[in-house]
């Protein structure tokens, strides 16, 4: 009788340590699940490269340029990444699948298969800012951007003093958009790379960066890692697109746009603060 009472104990202890196993494990599981639901993707697998710490020449002097990109002044900034390519559709489309998004303007005439290496367009300043923050990162300021495009050799381009062509960049291809027609694969150029490797720095989208717009912010622009206006009723955009002219290419260029716009020429890419593990 005593060995059948022991069976029957260790028969009910077995269930009661499995009734108590199995919900801590669902709930277990139930947490990972909502950490996984509500983690940002960390990257978006988008090779970077860095632009290091020191001083550069941004804007222009004299008479060259308009007057929003003058005075020429020297800036410090710290070390910095940089995407090496403008955002592109597939890209954008594991984050909208990963979030509840709205789509971009114009995103329903995307076939990913034809179009997935294009930059995504239509998307406003919030959009652009929301990827970077889903992707560990941020949007470059105005002054990284420009140190990314134009080194600290003062070049007008991206690629050097050479004026735009056909072979270096994707401009002036008329004024009606498709994703097919009027935009280029990103890192199409190879010849065109900027000084620190990035590529489309020049023509195919605008690219929205942090900063707010004022027109004689360089007049009392900090010497140190500036960040534009605290405020303002622009955004900044950088870079030039597949509809403009090459005078909207030059590296110093500056072009503002209300942050709620969306359009078929302005995008954007990421950037990222260096950390030093010293």
């Amino acid at each position: 009788m005593s060995e059948v009472r022991s069976v029957l104990v260790g028969i009910f202890t077995v269930v009661v340590v499995v009734a108590w196993i199995l919900p801590v494990e669902a709930q277990l599981d139930k947490l990972r699940s909502r950490k996984k639901e509500v983690q940002p993707r960390q990257g978006d697998e988008t090779a970077m490269a860095v632009v290091p710490a020191g001083d550069f020449w941004m804007g222009v002097d004299g008479m060259v340029g308009l007057e929003d990109e003058r005075p020429r002044h020297q800036v410090w900034l710290e070390a910095f990444s940089l995407d090496l390519y403008e955002v592109a559709t597939k890209h954008y489309a594991r984050f909208l699948a990963a979030t509840s998004r709205q789509p971009p303007w114009q995103w329903e005439t995307v076939n990913l298969d034809i179009h997935g290496d294009r930059p995504v367009i239509g998307v406003d300043w919030a959009d652009a800012e929301a990827y970077c923050r889903w992707a560990g990162k941020r949007l470059p300021t105005e002054a990284e951007w420009e140190k990314a495009a134009r080194g600290t050799d003062g070049r007008l381009y991206p690629w050097g003093n050479q004026v735009p062509t056909a072979e270096l960049a994707n401009f002036a291809v008329g004024a009606r958009f498709s994703y097919s027609q009027a935009l280029m694969p990103v890192g199409k150029y190879e010849k065109a790379k900027g000084p620190y490797g990035h590529y489309d720095l020049a023509g195919n989208v605008w690219e929205w960066v942090q900063d707010w717009y004022d027109g004689s912010y360089y007049e009392r622009s900090q010497k140190r890692n500036p960040t534009g206006p605290e405020e303002g009723q622009f955004k900044v955009l950088r870079g030039g697109s597949w509809s403009e002219l090459p005078k909207y290419l030059l590296t110093y260029g500056r072009f503002k746009l209300p942050p709620n716009t969306r359009n078929s020429y302005t995008g954007f890419r990421c950037a990222q603060t260096v950390t030093s593990d010293k």
